[in-house]
């Protein structure tokens, strides 16, 4: 590569130039001072507050003690040359500032130990929350495990007991038939049943001169437009007719009890001898009993129980 004489020339007064900068920074501007120049302040009138009014200087002797902070200072003959730090002014009372140091202190150390408590409280409290509520989960699922096991007890009781009924029918069946070909009684079917009825109470609800297997025990009762009643001693003054709710037929058998005015008290629908569930003709059949009334008889019983019978036919 070739340079023109243009070219030389520049290239050499560049390097000239900056080799004699480089010369002159190395002996004149990185050189320093020994010992090194002290540090310099600045001259602040005479004073105790940060504010103030007037031409004149007050006297000192009036001026509370000033503390000045420790730091290099230089004083003339009429001016003090201090740093630009914030003069402390001193108490007189030094055991003041003793202890509102130490109030400060305990204020401090007081908040933080409350702040350590409270999280600690705060803690504990959670722990027990969860504990507790693990407590309420486990007792729930013993104690639906429990209803379950008891509604199971429940279902093969139930189950036992159906069973238990018509092997008992079957044997009163059979051990009728045997005893009735050698002249057996009316009633002596061999059936282990100690009662029979629809009211309420133990014993055989009917009459001595009655036939087995019929469904109507009441003495006296009252039979006609689909209501029959067994009131023992009691006559029906008035037997309302329920209102017809739908297109279901079935009996209902409705438990009331009867005051010593015939009036009725309450009403029980759907007792042994009912043959439907509906749920309109049990509330139809409520209703009209509660609406019965029977004759005043001073030496009933104050509650005397009974059953008015409903059939609901469909037309």
């Amino acid at each position: 590569m070739t340079f023109t004489n243009s070219e030389k020339t520049g290239l050499i007064a560049t390097v000239t130039f900056h080799a004699v900068v480089l010369l002159l920074l190395l002996y004149l501007g990185f050189v320093t001072p020994f010992p090194p120049p002290q540090e310099e302040g600045f001259l602040v009138d005479f004073g105790n507050s940060e504010t103030g009014l007037g031409l004149e200087e007050p006297s000192a002797a009036s001026a509370p003690i000033v503390a000045e902070v420790s730091a290099p200072e230089v004083v003339t003959a009429t001016k003090k040359v201090v740093p630009a730090s914030k003069p402390v002014t001193r108490p007189q009372n030094t055991s003041k500032v003793k202890d509102n140091a130490e109030e400060d202190l305990l204020t401090q150390e007081y908040e933080k130990t409350v702040a350590v408590a409270a999280r600690a409280k705060k803690k504990v409290l959670d722990e027990k929350k969860i504990k507790f509520d693990e407590e309420q989960r486990i007792k729930a699922r013993e104690e639906q495990q429990q209803r379950n096991e008891a509604l199971e007890l429940q279902k093969q009781e139930a189950e036992e007991n159906r069973l238990a009924q018509e092997r008992s029918a079957k044997i009163g069946a059979i051990n009728s038939r045997a005893k009735n070909a050698f002249g057996g009684g009316k009633t002596d079917n061999g059936s282990q049943s100690t009662g029979q009825g629809n009211t309420y109470g133990r014993g055989n609800q009917g009459s001595p001169d009655g036939t087995p297997d019929v469904k109507q025990y009441g003495l006296g009762g009252g039979a006609g437009k689909g209501i029959s009643f067994s009131l023992s001693g009691r006559n029906a003054r008035s037997l309302p007719k329920p209102t017809f709710p739908g297109n279901e037929s079935g009996k209902v058998v409705v438990e009331v009890t009867v005051d010593k005015f015939g009036k009725v008290t309450k009403a029980l629908p759907g007792i042994k001898g009912s043959d439907t569930v509906n749920t309109d003709l049990l509330e139809a059949a409520k209703k009209a009993a509660l609406a019965a009334s029977f004759n005043t008889d001073e030496n009933a019983p104050a509650f005397q129980k009974g059953t008015i019978t409903y059939h609901f036919i469909l037309q």
